[in-house]
This record gives C-alpha cells, sequence and structure tokens, in this order.
C-alpha cells in the first residue's frame, strides 16, 4: 500500500479523474489521490484537451444534423 502511495498516477488514473469530474461525479478518495499523486500541469493539459475534444463533438453533432434537416 505505501507503494501506490508514492507512484505517479498513470495516464489511465489521470483521464479517468479528467471525465468524471467533468461530469462531477469526482469520488472524495480519487480526488484526495489526484492532489496528493498527481501534478497539476498534467490535469490542466488533460482538462483542456478533453474541453477541446467535447467542443468539437458538438460542433460536428451540430454540423450532422443542420446538414440531415436541409439547412
Amino acid at each position: 500500500m505505501k507503494d501506490d502511495e508514492n507512484k505517479p498516477l498513470t495516464l489511465w488514473e489521470m483521464l479517468q479523474s479528467v471525465l468524471s469530474a467533468a461530469l462531477g461525479v469526482q469520488s472524495g478518495k480519487n480526488r484526495s489521490r489526484d492532489f496528493s499523486r498527481g501534478k497539476p500541469s498534467h490535469f490542466i493539459i488533460l482538462g483542456v484537451l478533453f474541453t477541446a475534444a467535447f467542443v468539437l463533438l458538438i460542433f460536428a453533432v451540430v454540423k450532422l444534423v443542420l446538414h440531415f434537416a436541409g439547412l
């Protein structure tokens, strides 16, 4: 258990944290893990990338709907 406390977060753990934080369902246990083992810069980068991907996805869906609607 002590080894887990000193290991940096994996990419998968950081992605899970960013996604659950975006949805507002982050657990207290994971949040404290993130603050103790994670680097803020990694979370900022992943958060910006997630936000950009989300905006592009919404844009693409709107374009697709408008295309099929004939507008």
